[in-house]
């Protein structure tokens, strides 16, 4: 690929994207994915065979969701270092076999959706989370559905806030060149902007009853 990577055998979002090949995808908040449209579940389910072949050639364990509007293939995040530096590889072979079997790629729906859950600064609720959910601890601060279906989340302390106070938003990946629009769309559908001051990193949204949403792109151009 002549791309560098670091000593772990991990890239950047950045060298994902300088890759040949993977036009169709992009790098939300748990690793590179790509929707391909379709017309039915049986076109759907056609690109899944070479999605395993592809898979064990490059030495990826991605997650497959066929429906029949369509399929999403997923190179997950499996412990926090990074993305596998295989995953072009992988991406490439099943953007050609897609093409081939006419799936429309659409990287608008391209997204990850996270629960960012701040505590008190003297509190660890990830235990509670982990257990009550039936999630595995990631990382130093993450917790995950085993099975990677329903929402990552994210712990983070807080200090100046009661200790009584729990405090959790939703955290929105999408690709970078599509926050934009989808911080617009928010907006124009009675959303309100809380803080800009890091974007385009994330925009930090409420909604017309104060919940708060972070739209973030940054993970799709880290590195």
């Amino acid at each position: 690929m002549g791309e560098s990577t670091s000593e772990n055998g991990r890239i950047s979002a950045a060298e994902f994207h300088r890759a040949p090949g993977v036009s169709d995808w992009r790098v939300t908040g748990t690793g590179p994915q790509a929707v391909f449209t379709a017309t039915s579940l049986a076109r759907a389910a056609a690109l899944v065979p070479a999605v395993v072949e592809a898979a064990e050639r490059a030495g990826i364990l991605p997650d497959v969701d066929v429906r029949p509007e369509g399929v999403v293939v997923r190179v997950p995040y499996r412990d926090p270092d990074g993305i596998p530096a295989t995953a072009p590889d992988f991406a490439a072979s099943v953007s050609r076999t897609a093409a081939e079997l006419s799936l429309t790629p659409d990287p608008t729906r391209a997204q990850s959706v996270g629960l960012y859950v701040a505590q008190h600064s003297q509190a660890d609720v990830r235990p509670f989370f982990t257990a009550v959910l039936g999630y595995e601890e990631l990382g130093d601060t993450d917790a995950v559905d085993p099975l990677r279906c329903g929402p990552q989340l994210a712990f983070n302390p807080i200090s100046g806030d009661s200790p009584g106070r729990g405090r959790t938003h939703l955290d929105v990946f999408v690709p970078a060149d599509q926050a934009r629009a989808r911080v617009d769309a928010a907006l124009a559908a009675g959303g309100r902007l809380a803080d800009d001051s890091h974007a385009p990193a994330w925009w930090s949204l409420a909604s017309p009853d104060n919940h708060g949403v972070d739209v973030a792109s940054w993970t799709d151009t880290d590195g």
